[in-house]
This record gives C-alpha cells, structure tokens and sequence, in this order.
C-alpha cells in the first residue's frame, strides 16, 4: 500500500505520516505494510501521550526490539509522567494567580484592573525600582 493508505488505516493525516517519514520515524518506502501501519498508530499514541519526537523515536525503537529491557521503557514513562506533573504545577500555579486577579478585578466601571496592572508589570519591584532611577527620583 502506499503512504496515503498506510496514514489512512492507521487514523493520520498523510502530511503527518509524511512528516513523520521526513523526520525518520517511519521509514522512506515505496510501499508500506502491516507493521508500517503498526508503526504509524504507535506513533500516533505516543504523540498523543505528549511524547516528544525524540521519545518517540526511543520508544518506537523499544517497542520494535522484542528483546528490549522493560525497565528502559519504565524509565523514561517515568521521566515523562515527571515532567508532565511539573508542567501541571506550574499550569495549577498560573490559574490560582489569574483567579487571583480576576476576583480583583470585580470592581465593575471603575478603571483599576489587577489584571492589567500585572500584565504590564505594574507589581514588578524591579521594574518600578529601574523606573525610579530612570526618572532621577532614586
């Protein structure tokens, strides 16, 4: 089968099966089988799961090797369930400080918003502090 039906049985688009065949994830063929197939839904997955290309590639090449330690592919699930978990952190952490201002900013058709002061560094001690010296008032 071709690329176009190879993308097409494995649920992708064809600019992504080629871009995954450009980017060496899928191997450049004439034509392509079961298994490429098999290889284009497995990296389909595994994008899914927020796997980078390079660990996509490193689990591609663990999932092919039938003879692959399983403690190697733990390992970097593992690491990548880490980093998920401090990208949530830091997400949790950016929505408490916008539910933060935005309950401040609850002051109807009055002109001080928490927002905007924040967005434009209106807390900012170390920009206040440069402005002041700019300003000559230091």
């Amino acid at each position: 089968m071709d690329i176009a039906e190879a993308a097409r049985r494995a649920g992708v688009s064809l600019k992504r099966a080629r871009h995954y065949r450009a980017i060496g994830l899928l191997p450049e063929r004439k034509s392509y089988g079961e298994r490429d197939v098999h290889s284009l839904c497995f990296i389909r997955r595994a994008r899914a799961l927020g796997f980078h290309v390079g660990e996509t590639r490193a689990l591609l090449d663990l999932w092919q090797d039938r003879d692959r330690p399983a403690g190697e592919v733990q390992k970097l699930a593992q690491r990548h369930a880490k980093q998920i978990r401090t990208r949530i952190a830091v997400l949790q952490a950016m929505l408490l400080a916008l539910r933060q201002l935005t309950e401040g900013c609850r002051t109807g058709d009055r002109p001080h918003c928490p927002i905007l002061e924040e967005a434009g560094c209106g807390s900012d001690p170390q920009r206040q502090s440069s402005m002041t010296k700019q300003s000559g008032r230091l």
